[in-house]
């Protein structure tokens, strides 16, 4: 129970999620005593676990990218430097109206740094290579001049319809669940747009991209990334174990009602308990930050972001052996209204994870599958005009017996109930950060309102951007101005 004396140096943050969680950890090494306010029972947010047919699992990230130090430097420092692990080198597939075909190895949000190698080219046909490879000889400016641009806008103009259509729109419905019309290119692809001014071309820009994000898995495709051997759920595990060390007091079940200024800083009512702290941390997603900010900060009113995709997450475990054989690498993103397939994505994850494999054992094998995706509605590209598309079924059942047909035509294997040794749906309900048009400066008027008020700063995806690596680096510069 908090007082109205606050001492200097006290700290609430509200949010256990990975930012919240290392909010506290910057504030007390600050020398901040931190009381941590998270509404649900468990702790970390997208970065949770299950257990699923006796193996624990990843319910939401499974991977982080690499383009930057940030999540291999924090989990260094707790301990966790030599869980850091590559994916298999496979690499994905994407499946389109017309069939399967590999990922490109070289790309960043599915563009390719050469159109004319051959699994870009398979994709693509001649025409499609032959018309990308235009990008090579527009000037810088040509798609990226504007303040705001939409991966879709900036794809279509230097590299044609059927990069978007067929390498782009796939893995960003399966990276970000949204159409690419819908997201800013600088929230999600960040330096892209400066890389084409330095590198005089789309494609330089992103071989560039991957060259700087390096890492364990920098040839594989997609975006680079890597992972924590056993899942990351066992970094929230090791931000746990140093809060407690560091004596921050953690209370989940606890969702916030209300925030005030007192003279001393801020009060959070929770419950029937208020706690006092002379600094605030709001890590919460957006709609949830500005809502619970705005009677404290007036300003705020009617600036809340848009909700982010809701998101159902079917985890099957499966004993069968004919996939042994991986047959399409480490999954599947799927090209949007592809015949036949509901989900915008698979994970063959014994197949993407060594040690996974090894703890399931022969014949065993992990699959998730993604359902929900943000559309446009119509030619809008507004995030006001985003409807999230009705094809999943509404009960977990019905969504399990989506899945395994969605499996079976994905994977080319009959993937039958009968096979099904656990399952499992996670439901995440606008808990990914919509990156809009529009978005990034919508979020900068926000943090300056926020930052104009004393002792206050808000974290997390929705202001850092979509992926552990932004929300890390973010999080830490944010907080370490704010400590002091």
């Amino acid at each position: 129970m908090g007082s109205s004396l606050t001492p200097a140096r006290t700290a609430i943050v509200l949010g256990g999620g990975v930012s919240g969680l290392l909010a506290a950890r910057e504030l007390a090494a600050a020398g901040h005593a931190v009381t941590v306010l998270e509404a649900a029972d468990t702790w970390g947010g997208c970065v949770g676990s299950h257990v699923v047919a006796g193996l624990t699992l990843d319910s939401g990230a499974e991977s982080f990218a690499t383009r930057s130090t940030a999540v291999a430097d924090l989990a260094a420092e707790l301990g966790l430097a030599g869980r850091i692990v590559a994916p298999r080198p496979g690499g994905a597939w994407v499946q389109l109206s017309d069939g399967p075909r590999e990922l490109p190895k070289t790309g960043v949000l599915g563009i390719p740094a050469n159109p004319w190698d051959p699994e870009v080219r398979r994709s693509l046909g001649l025409a499609g290579s032959l018309r990308a490879s235009l990008d090579k000889y527009l000037p810088a400016r040509f798609g990226a001049a504007a303040e705001v641009t939409s991966v879709s806008a900036l794809v279509r103009a230097r590299m044609g319809r059927r990069v978007l259509e067929r390498l782009v729109a796939p893995v960003v419905g399966g990276v970000h669940s949204a159409d690419p019309g819908l997201l800013d290119v600088d929230m999600v692809a960040p330096g892209l747009r400066a890389g084409i001014k330095a590198h005089g071309s789309l494609a330089a820009a992103v071989a560039a991209q991957r060259r700087n994000a390096g890492g364990p898995s920098a040839a594989t495709a997609g975006s680079a990334v890597a992972g924590l051997e056993y899942g990351m759920h066992t970094l929230v595990t090791a931000l746990l174990s140093d809060l407690q060390q560091r004596g921050v007091t953690l209370l989940s079940g606890h969702p916030a009602a209300a925030v005030a200024r007192t003279a001393g800083g801020w009060r959070v009512t929770a419950g029937e308990e208020a706690y006092d702290g002379g600094l605030l941390v709001v890590a919460l997603p957006g709609p949830d930050a500005v809502g619970l900010l705005q009677a404290a900060v007036p300003a705020l009113a009617g600036r809340s972001p848009e909700h982010g995709p809701d998101v159902r997450l079917v985890t099957l475990v499966v004993d069968l052996p004919e996939l042994d054989r991986r047959p399409r690498g480490t999954g599947v993103l799927v090209a949007p209204q592809t015949p036949g397939i509901e989900a915008k994505a698979l994970t063959h994850a014994t197949a993407k994870w060594d040690w996974l494999a090894a703890a399931a054992g022969p014949g065993t094998h992990v699959l998730r599958l993604s359902y929900g995706r943000l559309e446009r509605a119509g030619d809008g590209t507004a995030p006001a005009d985003a409807t999230l598309d009705a094809a999943a079924p509404a009960t977990d059942r019905d969504l399990l017996a989506t899945a395994l047909r969605d499996a079976s035509a994905l994977l080319d294997v009959p993937v039958q109930d009968k096979d099904v040794v656990g399952w499992d749906v996670v439901s995440w309900q606008g808990a990914l950060p919509f990156a809009a048009v529009g978005h990034k400066a919508r979020v900068a008027e926000i943090r300056s309102i926020c930052s104009a008020e004393e002792g206050l700063g808000i974290v997390g995806g929705w202001v850092a951007g979509n992926g552990l690596a932004a929300v890390v680096f973010d999080t830490r510069k944010e907080v370490r101005v704010l400590a002091g």
